[in-house]
């Protein structure tokens, strides 16, 4: 008789975790990306949460290097008045 040979399951087979590991790719490293600028107010608005708080890298996907200059691009759109530092609006 053969004996039953188990057959060793490697991550990549065993699909069913939600916490798949995809290749990220940065948005600002692509050829044709949008620069980062203090005043695109439009663009840094999408890294930033509901609260106010900067989106972190692991999230958004963006590199170590591109996410120091789009923290200190939002830092500066605050400091200037362009952006809020909360995105509390009093609505009565």
């Amino acid at each position: 008789m053969k004996k039953n040979k188990k057959r060793k399951i490697s991550r990549d087979e065993n699909s069913n975790s939600p916490f798949e590991n995809k290749k990220r790719f940065c948005p600002f490293s692509q050829p044709g990306s949008p620069i980062i600028d203090y005043k695109d107010i439009r663009l840094l608005s999408r890294y930033i949460s509901e609260k106010g708080k900067i989106i972190p890298s692991r999230i958004t996907g963006v590199s170590r290097k591109k996410q120091k200059e789009l923290s200190k691009a939002i830092k500066r759109a605050r400091f200037l008045s362009l952006m809020s530092y909360t995105n509390k609006f009093n609505a009565q």
